[in-house]
Parts: C-alpha cells; structure tokens; sequence
C-alpha cells in the first residue's frame, strides 16, 4: 500500500504547491485534498485496524492518518474560507511529531527505500513547519512554502510512489 500512498502524497502536494503559487483556484484544490484524504484516512485505518495489525503497522496507521487529517482540513479549509491559523498549530503538533519518526528511520535504515523514507520524514518535518508559520504565525513565506510544498511532492510522493509502484523501489 506504500506505494499507493505515496503517488496520492505525491500529487496532492504537488497541485497543493501549484495552488499555493496561486495557479489553482480555491475551490478547484478541494476535490484532491479530499481524494487523498480518503486513500490516506482508508490506508491508515486499514494498518491500524487491519486482521494482520501489530505494533509496527498501528505506528504507521498513526502517523498515516496526520497526512489524511492535513488534506481534510485544507479542503475544509478551502470550502468555509477560513485562514488556515488552526491548520497551521495542527501541523506545528505533526512537525514535532514526526521528526523522531524521521530520525528513527535514519538510524535504523537498511535499504535504499528505508533510507529515503527517512529523508522523506525529514522534508515532511520541515513542510509542516513551514505551515506552521505561514498559518498559525502569518510569516511572509507564502512563495517559499508553495515552492518547497511542490518539489517535496515530486520528491517523497511521485517518484517513490510510483518507483515502488513499478516495482523498481
């Protein structure tokens, strides 16, 4: 299921970055955030209350599921026209979450796709903080986000996604 998660990772943050760069409407961006909210919310649920679920699946069920909460509330977002300032405190709470989880990965990465995984964490962190400020802080950086949130869904969704997906990963 990784590599289904991650091509719809991939091309939400890809259009979220377009859409940021102010090439995509408002309520045009809805329709992905809510599609991949449901493959994220359908994946983590699945990992955390599967028949084969144990620890190890339960923490990715988990940390899946912060993606699948980030999509829903920008497309809530978008749809009420609010400013995003609770979404950005959402993902101060994600960013801090997840860099053990990408430090983790680091350390204990084996394969390739282990040690990309971590760096995905990684830039996941540091995208989630940049919401962080933008929204909850109202920080100028509203063009260096919309950048970073394109080429971070290239980089940790596209080509993983599909790599794994093509069985080439």
């Amino acid at each position: 299921m990784l590599g289904f998660l991650l091509l719809y990772v991939g091309v939400v943050l890809f259009l979220n970055g377009l859409w940021l760069s102010g090439k995509i409407e408002d309520r045009e961006i809805v329709v992905i955030n809510i599609v991949s909210g449901v493959v994220a919310l359908l994946v983590g649920l699945a990992s955390v209350f599967g028949s084969a679920a144990d620890a190890g699946s339960v923490r990715a069920g988990s940390l899946t599921l912060l993606f699948a909460t980030t999509y829903f509330w920008v497309a809530y977002n978008r749809l009420v026209a609010v400013d995003g300032r609770g979404l950005g405190w959402f993902s101060l709470f994600v960013s801090v979450t997840v860099v053990p989880v990408a430090l983790r990965a680091l350390a204990t990465a084996e394969t390739t796709l282990d040690f990309w995984m971590g760096l995905n964490w990684a830039l996941w962190a540091v995208l989630w903080f940049m919401y962080f400020l933008l929204l909850a802080l109202q920080r100028p950086i509203l063009r260096a986000t919309a950048v970073v949130t394109l080429l971070t869904g290239i980089v940790t969704g596209w080509i993983p996604g599909f790599l794994i997906l093509e069985g080439l990963l």
